[in-house]
């Protein structure tokens, strides 16, 4: 990003460093860009299910979609910028619509018993694993 007032030398070149810095800032810049956002995730085996935890800050519940679909849970955010924020005169605005899908497979998800809460930004989803039956049956020999 560059400087509101730009550095200007006696010979219209700017300092080795100031590039460098304009570099880093253009590399940042493109890492804010809405193609480049994802969240962060962790999950975690409990023994009896997974608890997968999605860091969601300043996203509302209602832009959170949360599916399990043989295995593979998909954690996915639309965020669209709001009526209010349109036609402001933003000298840098740093949060902008975005959308973003995260997904794991997790091989022996249940698909009933699923919760998932959010609380302060970090959506928790739980998924049981499946109980496996015992269709072992005993014969008596006669």
């Amino acid at each position: 990003m560059a400087s509101m007032i730009p550095y200007r030398s006696v010979f219209g070149l700017r300092p080795t460093t100031s590039a460098l810095f304009d570099a880093f800032d253009d590399m940042m810049d493109f890492a804010n860009n809405s193609v480049a956002k994802a969240f962060p995730m962790d999950v975690e085996d409990t023994g009896e299910g997974y608890e997968v935890k999605a860091y969601l800050t300043g996203v509302n519940k209602d832009d959170i979609d949360v599916e399990l679909n043989e295995g593979r849970l998909s954690i996915s955010v639309n965020v669209e910028e709001k009526e209010e924020d349109k036609g402001k005169n933003y000298l840098q605005k740093e949060f902008s619509a975005y959308s973003a899908t995260r997904g794991v497979y997790l091989k022996d998800a249940a698909s009933e018993g699923l919760s998932a809460r959010y609380a302060d930004g970090v959506l928790t989803v739980t998924v049981p694993k499946i109980q496996e039956k015992s269709n072992v049956t005993k014969i008596a020999i006669d």
